[in-house]
């Protein structure tokens, strides 16, 4: 059997970041988590995941600025990102007209769907 996907889940909302995790493990991933944006370079760095979904709003650093430094980083820029947000539309338009550092690889609006989640996430990671 081929090794598990690794799947960074960044939330400062707990509760947020137990559903995920419990969706992304429910359906074969390995997961890893983070609950602001320093930690979650910190693990994204040590643990190099094959995905990571990104909440924007949180506190110590934002999700926009952790997003910058990972594809500021050579040897992070290539990991697909998706951002998970409250205010999808809005940030969708933001990262477009950002293009110095590139769109992610999906957007989640909050509330999350899961089926739409793992779909997004599967997609991506050629599952």
């Amino acid at each position: 059997m081929s090794e598990k996907k690794k799947i960074l889940v960044v939330d400062d909302e707990k509760d947020i970041l137990a559903y995920l995790t419990a969706l992304f493990q429910d359906n074969g991933y390995e997961t890893i988590t983070a609950s602001n944006g320093v930690e979650a370079l910190e693990k994204v760095k040590s643990e190099i995941p094959d995905l990571v979904t990104l909440d924007m709003a949180m506190p110590e650093q934002s999700g926009v600025r952790t997003y910058r430094a990972m594809k500021d980083d050579p040897a992070l820029k290539d990991i697909p990102i998706i951002v998970v947000t409250g205010v999808g539309e809005e940030m969708e338009t933001y990262f477009t007209k950002m293009k110095s550092f590139g769109k992610p690889a999906g957007f989640m609006p909050k509330p999350v769907v899961p089926e739409d989640l793992l779909k997004m996430a599967k997609n991506i990671l050629g599952d």
